[in-house]
C-alpha cells in the first residue's frame, strides 16, 4: 500500500498511525533475541590459549573445531568489523550506516554475489572447506548470543557459511580496483575514450600502494638458513587490518599468520614447514565496455549484430533514516553478455572482471595453509580461487619462489584495454586467462633471492631466472616500474652474499629513499629551481641540500621533505602518499607544496630542523609516540596531517619474519602496530605493542605449545570467559 492508496476519508487517522510508528522505531528500542544461538558449537572440541601479548593460539581436535574458536576469539577482540564485514557482504550495511553505505549494497546486488555464492556453495566447495566455513559462521553466532548489547543488528544472524564466502567474494575485486572502475561510472560525464582497434595499442601498468615480501636462500643466507619476510602494508583499522593468530588442529592445520575480520583462515603466514606472503599486484583485471542501445528499446543492446535483450532487476536498498526507522528504495540493476550494467545520462556501460563466478579463494588458502611442502603448496595455488596479488614464499627445503599471481585476461590485440571498449562485439568479450605455467613466476634463482614490493615482476631478482618481458602481451597489463622499496630490497640484498637474520631485519626496516626514488627526483627538480629571497625557504632548501634522504626516527632533515611530499599529494590525484612510482609534477606545483611544508613547520614548531619523530606519529588511545618510517620506505608509514604532524594510518602493520634453519626448523618474530585487542580500549593489548613497533622492535612467535604455555595469559574454551 502507498501514501496515495490510502483512503481520502481515513487520512486523518492514517497519519496518526504513520507517526506513531515512526516515534516506536525512532525511540523504543531494539530487543535482541539470539538466545537460541547460545548453544550453538557448544560441544566443539576446542580451547584458546593467549599468550602473554593476547595472541589467540586456538587448539581444535578437528579443522571445523579450530575454526569455531578462530571466530570466537577474533570476535572477542574485534566484533564489530566482523559484523560490518558481514554486513556490507550481505548488502545490508545501509541499514545501520544510512545513505553513505548505500553504494555498497548497490554493487553487491549488482555484482549478483549472492546469486554466485548460492549457486555455487554446495558445488564448488568441497565438504571440507564448507564444515569449516560453518563452524567459523557457529562460533560467531555463539559470541553473538553470548554478547547481545554488542549487536549491531540482529537480522544479521544468524550466520551462515554462505555468509562468510559471501565476504570474500565481496573482497576479493575491490584489491585489484573494481570499486574505482563503478565509481568511474558515476562521475558526471564520461571518464575516458573508447578503444578503437587500432595496431600496437598498449596498456601501461599503474603500479600503486603497498607491501614488501621478500625470500633469501641457503646461498645466500650466512648460515644455511631460509629467510621469508611477510610484511603487507594494510590500513590500521577498519576490515582489511590485520589480526594476528595461530590456528592448530589434530588434522594437521598448523598455522600461525594475519588475516581479516570475517576470515575463517590465515590469510598469510607460515605453518611448520613453509609461508608465503603477499602483496598488491596491478594487472588489468577490469574492463568496461559500452554498450549500443536500441534507440526503439532501452534494454536492448547490440551484440555481433544482433539486438539482445539485457537482463533488468529491481533491487531494493533498505536505508536507515533515524533511529529504527527505515526507508527501501529500488534501484535498477541490469545484467549483459559481459557481465552487469550500468545505465547513466552519458552512456550505458558493462563491467566485466577476473574471477566472476568465483568462490573458492577461502578454499585455496584453506588448502595452502595445511600445505606440506612447495608441491602440495603450489597444487593449492594453482586452483586459482585468488584473482590477484604477487606472492613470495620460502620453506625449510630451502624452496625461494615468486609468483605474479593472476586471474589476467588473455583479450584480443590491437585495442587499447586500459580505455573503455566496444560492447558490440564478441572480439572484446574474453572468456579464457593465461594459464597457470605461463605466469610469471621464479623459483630459486642463481642469486638466491626473490624480492617483491608491489612492483614489476621483471625484477624480481638479479642475474640470472628474471621472466622475460618480451613473452607477454601488453594487454595483460603487467606492472612495468619498480617502487623506491624494491629498488632498495633489490640493492641491499645484492650487496650482501651472506645475510643474518638480523641483516635481513635490518633490510626489512630500512628507511633510505635511494637514488632512483621519485622522492630523491623530486629533491633534485627543487633544488635545480630559482633561488628565493625568503630566509626560511633557503633554510627549507638547505636543509633538502644536506638531507641523507633517510627517514630515521631523530633526523633533522626528513621533515621539510615528506611534507613537502604530503603537500604535494594533497594537489594531486596522480599522487596519494603512497603512490610514488614515475609520476612527473610541474615546478609550479612541486614549489607550492614545498612552501606549504616550510609554513606549517615554521608555524607549528618555530623551526624547520624538527626531529622526525616529532611530526610522524603513532596514536593509539593514551599511546602517542614518535616513530621513523614513511612514505615508499620499507619501513613504510602513511598518515594525515592533523596541525602539525601527521598521524599514522597505515603501511607497516603485522610484520612477521620467518627463519627455518639448516635442520629445517621453525622459529620466526612479529610485531602488530597497536596489539592483539583490536577494538577492544579496556583491553591491556589494545596499545600494548605500540612503544615496540614504534622501536622497530619484533617480539617472539610461540609456535610450539609448551614455550605458549611457558607465556601463557589465559585458556578457556569459547564462552568461558
Amino acid at each position: 500500500m502507498t501514501l496515495r492508496s490510502l483512503p481520502w476519508r481515513n487520512i486523518g487517522l492514517t497519519i496518526v498511525l504513520l507517526l506513531a510508528i515512526a516515534a516506536a522505531a525512532i525511540f523504543w528500542p531494539q530487543r535482541v533475541d539470539l538466545s537460541e544461538l547460545a548453544s550453538v558449537g557448544a560441544d566443539r572440541d576446542v580451547r584458546i590459549l593467549r599468550d602473554r601479548w593476547g595472541v589467540p593460539h586456538i587448539y581444535g581436535a578437528t579443522d571445523a573445531d579450530a575454526a569455531y574458536g578462530l571466530a570466537y576469539a577474533h570476535a572477542e577482540d574485534d566484533f564489530l568489523t566482523i559484523q560490518q564485514s558481514l554486513l556490507a557482504a550481505r548488502g545490508r550495511l545501509a541499514t545501520v550506516y544510512g545513505k553513505d553505505a548505500a553504494p555498497n549494497d548497490y554493487m553487491v546486488q549488482l555484482l549478483r554475489i549472492w546469486d554466485t555464492v548460492d549457486a555455487r556453495y554446495d558445488t564448488d566447495l568441497s565438504p571440507e572447506t564448507r564444515a569449516v566455513m560453518d563452524a567459523y559462521a557457529d562460533g560467531i553466532n555463539r559470541y553473538a548470543a553470548l554478547h547481545p548489547d554488542e549487536v549491531l543488528s540482529a537480522e544479521v544472524f544468524p550466520v551462515t557459511g554462505k555468509d562468510v564466502v559471501a565476504g570474500s567474494v565481496h573482497k576479493a575485486p575491490l584489491f585489484f580496483g573494481l570499486d574505482n572502475a563503478l565509481g568511474e561510472l558515476f562521475k558526471e560525464t564520461r571518464q575516458k575514450e573508447v578503444s578503437q582497434r587500432a595496431p600496437g595499442a598498449q596498456r601501461f601498468a599503474d603500479p600503486r600502494y603497498g607491501s614488501n615480501t621478500m625470500a633469501v636462500s641457503p646461498a645466500r643466507s650466512a648460515d644455511g638458513s631460509t629467510y621469508l619476510a611477510v610484511n603487507s602494508h594494510q590500513p590500521w583499522d577498519g576490515p582489511v587490518a590485520w589480526y594476528e593468530a595461530h590456528v592448530h588442529s589434530e588434522e594437521g592445520w598448523d598455522m600461525v599468520g594475519g588475516l581479516f575480520p570475517g576470515s575463517p583462515v590465515i590469510i598469510h603466514g607460515h605453518n611448520r614447514n613453509l609461508g608465503w606472503a603477499f602483496t598488491v599486484n596491478h594487472p588489468d583485471l577490469t574492463d568496461i565496455y559500452v554498450l549500443e542501445i536500441n534507440p526503439d528499446n532501452p534494454n536492448q543492446y547490440r551484440f555481433d549484430g544482433e539486438w539482445r535483450d539485457l537482463e533488468v532487476r529491481q533491487a531494493p536498498i533498505t536505508v536507515k533514516l533515524l533511529g529504527r526507522l527505515r526507508w527501501t528504495v529500488k534501484r535498477e540493476v541490469l545484467w549483459s553478455v559481459y557481465g552487469p550494467v550500468v545505465r547513466q545520462p552519458h552512456g550505458v556501460y558493462a563491467i566485466r572482471y577476473a574471477g566472476m563466478g568465483r568462490v573458492d579463494l577461502w578454499q585455496q588458502l584453506y588448502r595452502m595453509n595445511k600445505a606440506r611442502n612447495f608441491e602440495e603448496w603450489q597444487a593449492a595455488v594453482r586452483t586459482r580461487g585468488l584473482a590477484s596479488f604477487n606472492v613470495g614464499y620460502a620453506d625449510r627445503d630451502g624452496n625461494i619462489y615468486y609468483l605474479y599471481n593472476g586471474l589476467l585476461p588473455v583479450r584480443a590485440e590491437g585495442y587499447d584495454w586500459s580505455q573503455y571498449l566496444p560492447g558490440n562485439t564478441s572480439e572484446t568479450l574474453w572468456t579464457e586467462y593465461l594459464p597457470f605455467d605461463r605466469l610469471p613466476q621464479v623459483l630459486n634463482p642463481p642469486s638466491g633471492f626473490v624480492q617483491n614490493a608491489n612492483s614489476t615482476p621483471f625484477q624480481t631478482t638479479v642475474g640470472a631466472g628474471n621472466p622475460d618481458p618480451t613473452a607477454y602481451s601488453p594487454t595483460l597489463g603487467i606492472d612495468d616500474g619498480m617502487t623506491n622499496r624494491a629498488f632498495r630490497m633489490r640493492t641491499l640484498l645484492s650487496r650482501d652474499e651472506d645475510i643474518t637474520f638480523r641483516e635481513f631485519e635490518q633490510i626489512k626496516y630500512d628507511m633510505s629513499y635511494g637514488p632512483e626514488s621519485d622522492v630523491a627526483r623530486y629533491v633534485q627538480q627543487l633544488l635545480e629551481m630559482p633561488q628565493p629571497t625568503d630566509p626560511d625557504l633557503l633554510a627549507g632548501l638547505e636543509l633538502l641540500r644536506t638531507w641523507n634522504l633517510r627517514a630515521d626516527p631523530d633526523n633533522l632533515n626528513a621533515a621539510v621533505g615528506i611534507l613537502t611530499l604530503y603537500k604535494l599529494a594533497d594537489k594531486n590525484d596522480d599522487i596519494k602518499g603512497s603512490e610514488l612510482v614515475g609520476k612527473d609534477v610541474s615546478d609550479e606545483e612541486l614549489w607550492k607544496s614545498f612552501q606549504e611544508a616550510v609554513s606549517l613547520l615554521k608555524e607549528t614548531y618555530g623551526r624547520l630542523d624538527i626531529p622526525w619523530k616529532e611530526v610522524n606519529r603513532l596514536v593509539r588511545g593514551d599511546v602517542d609516540v614518535g616513530i621513523g618510517g614513511g612514505p615508499d620506505l620499507l619501513h613504510a608509514v602513511y598518515g594525515d596531517i592533523d596541525g602539525g604532524r601527521i598521524i599514522g594510518d597505515a603501511g607497516d602493520s603485522y610484520v612477521l619474519l620467518v627463519r627455518w634453519d639448516k635442520d629445517g626448523q621453525v622459529l620466526s618474530r612479529a610485531i602488530h602496530q597497536f596489539g592483539s585487542a583490536t577494538l577492544d580500549t579496556t583491553s591491556p593489548h589494545y596499545a600494548d605493542q605500540a612503544p615496540l613497533f614504534a622501536n622497530r622492535q619484533l617480539r617472539p612467535v610461540w609456535f610450539e605449545e609448551a614455550d605458549i604455555r611457558a607465556n601463557l595469559e589465559a585458556e578457556y574454551r569459547p564462552g568461558e570467559r
